[in-house]
């Protein structure tokens, strides 16, 4: 029994390693894009954007997962995605 929580378990740390590197490969092109805006004089925060981000993410959310799960973090990406890149406009 012992055996099939470390298995479960270690396949979530797997899932979760995968998750980070995601997160890191989207901030990536975060930053290109905050870089794309600087050079053009375009303003970091647009709130049409996110807004059409987080309508197509809720309304795929797979089960089992609730829109509101995939709204709230969603949106915990989104703001910190913004704050990384305001800082990065902020700062060339």
């Amino acid at each position: 029994m012992q055996d099939r929580l470390e298995e479960l378990r270690r396949e979530i740390d797997r899932l979760d390693d995968e998750i980070l590197r995601l997160i890191a490969q989207r901030l990536e092109r975060v930053l290109a894009v905050g870089d794309y805006k600087r050079e053009h004089a375009v303003a970091v925060y647009d709130p049409e954007r996110e807004r059409r981000i987080l309508e197509r993410l809720v309304a795929q959310a797979p089960a089992p997962l609730e829109p509101d799960i995939v709204r709230r973090v969603f949106e915990r990406v989104i703001d910190e995605s913004r704050r990384a890149e305001q800082a990065r406009v902020r700062a060339r």
